[in-house]
């Protein structure tokens, strides 16, 4: 009986050998393609976080410019070209963008142009309105991106289209090579 039991007991053990000895190829290339699928899918997605990062930048920059502009020009009644007059502390040009102001008294673009093939540039234009039944005059902002990645330096300083209606101010607009970010 005992011999019939060591038996058993090595055919169990061999048995069980066998199921235990690791993976196949096959099993460690489906493994490592689907692993590879899933970078392909997430990796994109991943990369372009740290873009959208470093563009924040500009948005918050430029929309700063424009409330500056606006609370300058009620003080002033006119706008600023100047940098130092918005009173931001911002500098003129950082490692991923160069700050500039473009316009005169009664409007004014207000730019975050990308120094990096990979960034958006941004624009934030400030314009000068008269609402027409009480000609009252106010300042209308808005904030734009443009469509196409990295330099739109031949933009700067263009102005999108604003329109009159009875009553309603003039509207900023955004440059045809930017789409808006805000609303008026």
């Amino acid at each position: 009986m005992k011999t019939e039991l060591k038996a058993k007991f090595l055919q169990h053990l061999l048995g069980k050998k066998k199921e235990n000895e690791g993976f196949t190829l096959i099993e460690l290339l489906v493994v490592i393609i689907i692993i590879g699928i899933l970078s392909a899918i997430a990796l994109p997605s991943f990369l372009n976080q740290a873009n959208k990062g470093k563009q924040s930048e500009a948005k918050q920059y430029t929309g700063s410019m424009n409330r500056a502009q606006q609370a300058y020009f009620l003080e002033n009644a006119k706008f600023t070209t100047s940098m130092d007059q918005l009173g931001l502390g911002i500098r003129t040009q950082t490692e991923n963008y160069a700050y500039a102001v473009n316009g005169g008294d009664t409007e004014v673009a207000n730019n975050g142009i990308s120094l990096k093939p990979v960034l958006k540039s941004y624009q934030g234009v400030v314009i000068k309105s008269i609402v027409l039944s009480t000609s009252e005059a106010t300042t209308l902002a808005v904030l734009c991106q443009s469509n196409a990645v990295g330099d739109q330096s031949g933009t700067i300083g263009t102005f999108g289209p604003a329109g009159t209606s009875a009553g309603t101010p003039l509207q900023p607009g955004c440059n045809t090579a930017y789409s808006e970010l805000t609303s008026k």
